[in-house]
């Protein structure tokens, strides 16, 4: 449970008391306990002395010291009592009172215990997702792997793909240390740079100029490379279908792939063109001027969707958006 304030108040609306939920308990300091009971602070004190004189409670486990600053600017020490400690004054001073507010510290007590469940439930699912993808990333690129016509370059580049892809292990870790956070694709503040049909073709034009390719290359053999360039900028309902640079990137490289739309050069076309959509978009560096996938991996994992079956799209679309998340 996360520090939480609510507001207790007294049936009769005569009291409000700003009380604190932290650590699965309640915590007051002796002067909201003195309001709570409408009792005198100094009672209040005395009381909470003799319950630790005659061990009643022990000190450490009810007490703790919360440091705040004062309205003259400087560091206070305040000490905070939990709800036995609230609890055992209350039967002392005003049982009345105190039965009020131990029925309605535990439901609230109980409330937020079940809405941390949910959200933990909610939070494993998601890392067993994760852990689930990397599974099925580590099969696809073992089955890439075992191809006989691999050299050793594209081999290399598997295993970096596998690499770069291990964080979905420490998110795992993280959960159970409870410092899970899920890294999203870039929310993008600006424009995307839009990449037109004639934009692509005059790119592949180029490259196959530079290359010294020949005709075979870049011939398209249906109007399925200027489907897949539409599709990423698909929506629905007014929403894009894919909001993020990283996901119109890595379904930019995925359909090129496997629509198979030129007579040659496919795999090439698709990782060309991917890199220039990302540096379009400013999207290719890191902060630090790296490469956010380099050349090996790019050109594994460009295998790998190529041998990929159509029904694990989505696994080998995470792959790539993982790859090149800026927020990872």
């Amino acid at each position: 449970m996360g520090n939480q304030i609510e507001i207790f108040k007294t049936k009769d609306n005569q009291t409000e008391i700003k009380v604190r939920f932290e650590q699965e308990t309640v915590w007051l300091d002796a002067h909201r306990i003195a309001s709570l009971f409408t009792v005198n602070r100094p009672a209040i004190v005395k009381h909470i002395q003799n319950i630790y004189k005659s061990n009643e409670l022990p000190e450490n486990a009810t007490c703790s010291i919360l440091e705040q600053v004062a309205a003259d600017g400087k560091l206070r020490k305040m000490k905070l009592y939990n709800l036995d400690m609230i609890l055992s004054v209350g039967y002392r001073v005003n049982s009345a009172s105190a039965t009020q507010f131990r029925q309605w510290a535990t439901q609230r007590l109980k409330d937020y215990l079940v809405q941390g469940y949910a959200l933990n439930e909610k939070r494993l699912k998601e890392s067993e997702g994760k852990f689930i993808d990397l599974q099925r990333a580590i099969k696809l690129a073992a089955q890439a792997g075992n191809n006989e016509n691999l050299s050793s370059v594209e081999a290399k580049g598997i295993l970096s793909v596998l690499e770069q892809y291990a964080y979905a292990l420490e998110t795992l870790d993280k959960y159970d240390h409870q410092q899970l956070t899920i890294a999203l694709p870039s929310q993008e503040e600006a424009e995307i740079e839009r990449l037109s049909y004639e934009n692509a073709i005059q790119q592949i034009r180029v490259w196959r100029a530079y290359q010294k390719a020949g005709n075979l290359f870049g011939n398209e053999k249906d109007q399925s490379f200027r489907s897949s360039i539409e599709t990423i900028y698909q929506t629905f309902d007014g929403e894009d279908l894919y909001p993020s640079i990283e996901e119109k990137a890595a379904n930019l490289l995925y359909f090129i792939v496997k629509n198979h739309s030129f007579s040659d050069g496919n795999k090439r076309i698709a990782a060309g063109l991917f890199v220039y959509f990302l540096d379009m978009n400013n999207k290719l560096l890191n902060d630090l001027g790296y490469k956010r996938i380099g050349n090996n991996a790019l050109v594994a994992i460009t295998i790998m969707i190529a041998e990929s079956k159509s029904e694990e799209k989505d696994i080998m679309v995470k792959l790539v958006v993982n790859l090149i998340n800026s927020n990872n």
